[in-house]
């Protein structure tokens, strides 16, 4: 099938923020979004424990997008160049039909709507450029943050999971 091609990089804009590929200069905001209590309160991972494996992470990342497995872009601000949080689309299906969506921002970025921004043209990449289905977010169901940016979006509860459920985006726009 092979039509997801994410190189050369996607690289996104709105009107106050970059979407770009991550780097090693992000290393220290990567490694506080792995490490933060705040914002893996609602997440299933191990905190990271040093720059080392946010420099590993990195790594992987930018290899998996030249794999086409998924994207992940930095988001910053178009005034700086420091990454204030990450978005993907990642577990891209077997048919590359459905994608799930993930975000993050570190905790001095919190509620200031940047994902507000920024969640919408990565949903136009994934159903525009990717010709997604379905993207989907999984969140544990006392993230009602990260639900309630899903719902204003569109998404609408799908599924429970063992320890979270599932918030599903329908591609309703004629992708043929």
């Amino acid at each position: 099938m092979n039509r997801i091609n994410f190189m050369p990089f996607p690289n996104l804009t709105t009107e106050h923020f970059n979407l770009r590929q991550l780097t090693m200069e992000d290393e220290n905001e990567i490694f506080t979004l792995r490490s933060d209590e705040t914002i893996l309160k609602y997440l299933d991972k191990p905190p990271a424990k040093s720059i080392e494996e946010a420099r590993q992470f990195i790594e992987k990342v930018n290899k998996g997008i030249k794999e086409n497995e998924w994207i992940y872009w930095a988001v910053s601000h178009k005034s700086k160049t420091k990454l204030c949080g990450t978005i993907c689309l990642w577990n891209i299906s077997k048919d590359q039909t459905k994608a799930d969506i993930g975000f993050e921002l570190l905790p001095n970025y919190h509620g200031k709507g940047i994902m507000q921004e920024v969640i919408p043209v990565v949903i136009d990449y994934g159903f525009k450029t990717m010709r997604l289905n379905t993207i989907e977010g999984e969140v544990d169901p006392n993230n009602i943050k990260s639900i309630k940016l899903m719902e204003k979006f569109g998404f609408v509860y799908n599924r429970k999971l063992d320890k979270t459920v599932i918030y599903s985006l329908v591609n309703e726009t004629d992708i043929n």
